[in-house]
């Protein structure tokens, strides 16, 4: 038993001591500042979307909006696990999503609206 844990031990170490065992080079540099944007090229503030953090009773709700439409609200219960409600269409049909993960969306571009 004393050897497996000895083994087990110096495998954990062994990488941390590849790592410092391993010689750099003399003659490196530091990379390079990331160069600004293009002049063209202007970061347009309303394409980020405004968070707005409430407390309901012991919830956190966290609204976001682009260009001051509800889009998306996440949820955080004090006892549980957050979980997301998505406007997908922009109609006001709320869906429940408890992960922003891997599903599939198509693209839904609006090219025009009507008031």
């Amino acid at each position: 038993m004393r050897r497996l844990t000895l083994l087990i031990l110096l495998a954990a170490a062994l990488p941390a001591w590849a790592d410092t065992a391993a010689k750099r080079p003399d003659n490196l540099e530091p990379l390079p500042e990331v160069p600004p944007p293009p002049p063209g090229v202007a970061l347009d503030q309303e394409l980020e979307p405004q968070v707005t953090i409430t407390k309901r009773g012991e919830d956190k709700v966290e609204e976001y909006r682009i260009n001051g439409r509800l889009y998306m609200l996440k949820v955080t219960p004090r006892h549980g696990v957050p979980y997301y409600l998505v406007d997908e269409d922009g109609k006001g049909a709320w869906a429940r999503r408890d992960a922003l993960g891997p599903s599939v969306q198509p693209p839904m571009w609006v090219i025009r609206t009507w008031n």
